[in-house]
């Protein structure tokens, strides 16, 4: 195995990557939107009870063993469809519209992440009822003894408009349901300055003559959402952080028929996430929790979780709490929340690696103030680790490099008769005392790393209209000019000039095509992910012409 063949092998195979991932959003099954109400159940007039609506959960299968009454309708006295009014909430990082039906957070709008450079006045838009980008949070209660409101229930509020002061770090807004026989509940948001967080308290009053037993859900729904780029592949979709698994991705097809290995846990999170956003509900960390998926015949797609049931004696009251984040993903942010939850900023298998790398950028960041310039420094400090085990790569380059003529000579001599070439290069290397695999080893021993940066430019949320310099103002969009493209396409050529060339034919043909096929993909790539590989070039280019210059003078001494 040669160095030229382990340099083809690693290009063909990043471009067959690409094309297969293009090749699987492409052939994914489209989302079946449905054009009617964003209300999938429609209220009773005349009664506290209802049509059962398909997106409220169902109890879990040892709780129905125990409780075979459980109530899995909707409850209210008014018409939703007349009564739904919205509740404006905002702060300095959030613009939140809570329905008075149910209390659903349905539009989460975020104002310091405009949702393009040239729109610096329109926030980017996270949750949203209306169609065909559907997300919305959901909370509610469920009764198996006396009467509750789930997510399809009126509420009412003191007032439609709610502002953060400048003198005020929190807000609340509270929402009152009033049953006919006692029970009341009051749902709370507290939303806080500099924060993301929405958290949730609903009190159970029981003025009835009869005990209450019910237990709480949060959920969300939401529909597919279109791919974001042809070349580049992040995951959008659901995941449950539980005790068996951290972090388990629920895709959109899978939610018709996920079920959890255990019907309770205790702690953990539920999550709708897209490219450098995440909706999730955060129960308390010592409460059980049941988890729960469900397709929607309408194209929505339902992730929620219910806790355990409680009793609210006669005169008395409970609590059920939550918190709900939606924003950014920033890392420090999230791991405040749950250690666990820095893992929706998904670096793959190579998160061990990817870690530390995005901390040694940050760190860099918070002194140069310019993320490009983060990227440059953290490839050069990465080469200059891997400095020694690159030099063995290149000095191995260069020595086969000397020896392309001997080589060039043995293939005319001995023609197609393989074996007896074979040899015949075994005692050229053995008597120049050259290891034709010393190219290869050092190269192999590097890629993990690389690729684990690759997944820290791609999925940080920070290169989101970061600038750099001059026409580059934001490295997570492509070169509009498609300068660093081109540069890494010239700067490929240059590499494939310092290397000894393929003695094969059609190997020959395919390494000059590579730079004009990596040009043409990577025009598409974030500005940032290009800077990172026209760097990371120019520093071996660099590294590997001093080496071979450096053997080449030696040789003719």
């Amino acid at each position: 195995m040669d160095n030229q063949r382990l340099v083809l092998f690693i290009a063909l195979s990043l471009v067959i990557l690409l094309l297969f991932s293009a090749w699987q959003r492409d052939h994914q099954p489209p989302a079946v939107v449905s054009s009617h109400s964003n209300t999938p159940a429609a209220v009773n007039n005349d009664s506290q009870t209802a049509t059962p609506a398909v997106d409220v959960p169902a109890a879990p299968a040892a709780e129905k063993a125990s409780t075979p009454t459980v109530s899995e309708a909707p409850t209210s006295t008014v018409d939703a469809a007349t009564a739904e009014e919205y509740i404006t909430v905002r702060t300095d990082r959030l613009l939140v519209k809570i329905k008075t039906i149910g209390g659903e957070i349905a539009r989460v709008a975020l104002p310091t992440y405009p949702v393009a450079l040239d729109k610096p006045e329109e926030p980017f838009q996270l949750l949203d009822d209306r169609l065909p980008k559907y997300f919305v949070a959901q909370s509610g209660l469920l009764a198996s003894q006396g009467v509750a409101p789930d997510h399809h229930a009126l509420f009412t509020a003191e007032k439609t408009d709610y502002v953060l002061g400048d003198g005020n770090d929190e807000l609340l807004v509270r929402l009152d349901w009033q049953g006919d026989n006692g029970i009341s509940v009051t749902k709370t948001y507290r939303f806080q300055r500099d924060s993301y967080q929405i958290k949730l308290d609903m009190e159970v009053k029981n003025q009835s003559q009869q005990t209450w037993k019910g237990r709480a859900y949060e959920q969300m729904q939401r529909t597919e959402m279109a791919r974001e780029s042809m070349f580049l592949y992040t995951y959008t979709g659901g995941v449950v952080s539980s005790s068996w698994d951290p972090y388990e991705k629920i895709k959109f097809d899978e939610m018709a028929t996920w079920k959890p290995e255990q019907s309770y846990n205790k702690g953990g999170w539920i999550a709708m996430l897209q490219h450098y956003f995440i909706g999730a509900w955060v129960p308390p960390a010592d409460s059980v929790n049941h988890f729960y998926t469900k397709a929607l015949p309408d194209g929505r797609y339902l992730l929620g979780l219910s806790g355990e049931e409680q009793t609210v004696a006669p005169g008395d009251s409970t609590h059920f709490s939550s918190l709900f984040y939606a924003g950014p993903k920033e890392q420090h942010r999230l791991e405040k929340i749950d250690p666990n939850l820095r893992l929706t900023v998904d670096y793959g298998v190579l998160d061990i690696l990817a870690k530390p790398v995005f901390w040694v950028m940050e760190k860099i960041y918070s002194v140069v103030g310019n993320w490009g310039l983060a990227i440059i420094f953290v490839t050069l400090i990465i080469k200059l680790i891997f400095f020694p085990l690159s030099a063995a790569s290149y000095k191995s380059m260069a020595n086969m490099r000397r020896l392309s003529p001997k080589l060039k000579a043995l293939k005319e001599r001995y023609g197609d008769d393989r074996q007896k070439m074979s040899q015949a290069m075994m005692e050229i290397y053995k008597k120049e005392k050259i290891n034709p695999l010393g190219g290869c080893l050092p190269i192999l021993v590097q890629i993990p790393v690389f690729i684990a940066l690759y997944w820290v430019l791609l999925e940080s949320v920070e290169m989101r209209q970061a600038p750099f310099f001059l026409w580059i103002k934001d490295l997570a969009a492509k070169d509009p000019y498609y300068v660093l493209p081109l540069l890494m396409g010239i700067s490929m050529f240059v590499q494939q000039k310092l290397n000894p060339p393929p003695m094969d034919p059609v190997q020959q043909k395919v390494m000059q095509a590579l730079p004009i096929i990596f040009t043409l993909f990577f025009a598409f790539f974030p500005s940032g992910l290009v800077l990172y590989w026209v760097v990371n070039n120019i520093l071996s280019i660099a590294q590997q012409w001093y080496i071979t210059r450096k053997i080449e003078a030696g040789a003719k001494a």
